[in-house]
């Protein structure tokens, strides 16, 4: 998510829910929106835009009145009642609010509209950098959420298609154009969709950072997304300059992914200028009310929004003042309460994520909140960034929630391909039932249960439960993700507590091991049985070069009490390579 965190450097004045850890047209009436015959000659210094709520159906009537009392329809969405009106009037919503049938008005900013939105220029495409990079299979947020072992059962379906909405997206990078979707992508800027070829380019790096996590192709270069497999759509919502995401852009956006069947949108930022709209101002009353109708409007037609947290390290589920609003202009210092909402990410139906660091850990940054989180990945934390695409061929790390949803969304979109009827409220329900709980840490802050909690939600996204059923396999399941190094010529052992489980331990145990060590000939592997017992599971043949270990282990383990302290122990026999115990699991 696009904003401000001391702890992570700014992308530009607005950019800050991401940032990099190491340097880093017109359509229908009836569809997406109803153009109006503005002119660049027609922008005056003062220009306002105002969001002016109606019934939806017609709103002739209310277009009408906009231009009698001195604006000018920028667009308008009639199947949700949402007009995007311009004027220099500073008495204009007041009139407004006297028409018949307008239920609500307010300015969208507390800045002037560019006179670009009536003539935008195009993003420049940048020149592309081939890479010699190879692939890795072993990039620290991937194995965490066993995005590389998913990928043995799915990439996803090119019939899936994610709308990244943003700053854009290099659609000619290497590793996003195999996946890449021209044909539904277009530029929201401003609030009404611009479907020139390229509009959609990005205009940061934001949003191509974000769309490789999520699609990057696998192709043996570069980096692979959580769901490479699956088509990427860019829909530009950040204004040229200011990066600014205004919710006549965020309207857009939704009306569009709607209307070009987006199975999934990921939303790494929050709507300008305001970080919390209260519903007891006027104008952020009326923003709140247009996102919501456009986000309602895109769920109902099979879309699901997936959002970041924020990465001011509040507590969502207790706010009490906000100081960074209005950051088109001059921030004031204002109480707030719980009614003021960060949107789109605290709207109903949108999937709420924080961010995690490597380990089960919350990233220092992130927000959290009981009962307003949902479900947590990796957004990265100090020096363990995310790796992504950057425009121009480029890589590079970032930290923030805004990496942490494109996670989260590539699993959806992983959910979408494997089945192809769910709805959006499916997809959301197993989102949180596939999620691996995540116990709150000792810190007062994580209010909760083990299963549901402030910082984690409903635990770590997974994307190998995601496309291999909806719950872990029958019986108890214990696992942890503590990495323990892997030394040369030692044992290292991790250890793992068994409780509330009767009797004893199944014939059928299953151990699920997962080691990264660059010579696994190295490793002699066994379970450890609370008294002590030893149970081999495999010794590695000594000229076996493969990397890693990742494998499900079956152990007749009935003479052993299924409660205490279980050890995974792994042996390395020589010199030259290393590497650790990255998790395992136990299910009885």
């Amino acid at each position: 998510m696009i904003r401000h965190i001391p702890a992570v450097a700014a992308l530009g004045a607005a950019l800050a829910l991401a940032a990099p850890a190491t340097a880093v047209a017109t359509v229908p009436q009836t569809s997406t929106a109803a153009t109006a015959t503005t002119t660049a000659a027609a922008w005056a210094a003062g220009t306002r835009a105002h969001l002016v709520i109606t019934a939806a159906g017609d709103t002739s009537a209310v277009r009408t009145a906009v231009a009698a009392n001195g604006g000018s329809v920028f667009a308008s969405y009639d199947a949700i009642g949402v007009i995007v009106a311009h004027s220099a009037s500073a008495g204009f919503a007041s009139a407004m609010r006297g028409v018949p049938g307008v239920q609500q008005v307010g300015a969208t900013r507390t800045s002037d509209v560019p006179a670009d939105a009536y003539n935008p220029a195009l993003p420049q495409s940048p020149a592309q950098s081939p890479t010699t990079l190879a692939e890795s299979l072993t990039r620290w947020d991937m194995t965490q959420i066993k995005a590389d072992r998913a990928w043995a059962v799915t990439t996803g379906s090119a019939a899936v298609k994610v709308g990244v909405l943003d700053t854009g997206v290099d659609d000619q990078h290497q590793d996003i154009a195999p996946n890449f979707n021209a044909a539904d992508s277009v530029s929201c800027a401003y609030g009404k969709a611009d479907t020139r070829a390229g509009a959609w380019r990005d205009v940061g790096t934001h949003g191509t950072h974000v769309a490789g996590t999520i699609a990057a192709a696998k192709n043996g270069k570069g980096v692979i997304g959580v769901a490479p497999g699956v088509k990427i759509s860019s829909v530009r919502i950040a204004e040229p300059g200011t990066s600014l995401f205004f919710a006549e852009n965020t309207i857009c956006g939704f009306m569009w992914a709607g209307d070009h069947g987006f199975k999934v949108t990921n939303n790494s930022y929050y709507t300008d200028p305001w970080q919390f709209n209260c519903p007891d101002n006027a104008d952020q009353a009326a923003i709140i009310e247009g996102v919501r109708r456009a986000q309602e409007y895109a769920e109902r037609r099979g879309s699901l929004q997936i959002a970041a947290a924020g990465n001011s390290n509040l507590d969502l589920a207790n706010k009490t003042v906000d100081t960074e609003s209005p950051n088109d202009s001059t921030p004031v210092r204002r109480t707030i309460t719980n009614a003021c909402l960060d949107i789109p990410t605290e709207l109903p139906g949108v999937v709420t994520v924080s961010a995690m660091g490597k380990g089960n850990v919350k990233a220092s940054y992130s927000n959290y909140g009981n009962g307003v989180i949902d479900i947590a990945a990796p957004g990265g934390d100090g020096t363990s960034g995310v790796y992504s695409t950057l425009p121009g061929g480029k890589y590079g790390n970032m930290n923030g929630t805004s990496m942490a949803s494109p996670h989260v969304a590539g699993v959806a979109a992983l959910m979408a391909s494997a089945d192809p009827a769910a709805t959006p409220a499916d997809i959301r329900s197993r989102l949180g039932v596939q999620a691996v709980d995540v116990a709150c840490p000792s810190d007062s802050r994580c209010a909760g249960t083990t299963t549901k909690n402030g910082f984690f939600g409903e635990g770590q996204t997974d994307a190998l439960k995601a496309v291999s059923g909806t719950t872990p396999p029958p019986g108890p399941f214990f696992e942890t993700t503590t990495d323990v190094a892997i030394a040369d010529n030692a044992t290292a052992e991790s250890p793992l507590t068994v409780a509330g489980v009767s009797g004893n331990a199944p014939a059928a145990l299953k151990v699920g091991v997962e080691i990264v060590h660059s010579y696994r000939g190295d490793l002699v592997v066994s379970l450890v049985a609370p008294d002590g017992t030893v149970y081999p599971l495999e010794d590695f043949a000594d000229n076996d070069g493969t990397d890693n270990v990742s494998k499900t282990y079956t152990v007749d383990a009935s003479a052993e009490a299924a409660n205490g302290t279980w050890k995974l122990r792994v042996r390395d026999g020589a010199t030259q390579d290393t590497g650790r115990i990255d998790g395992w699991n136990l299910t009885f």
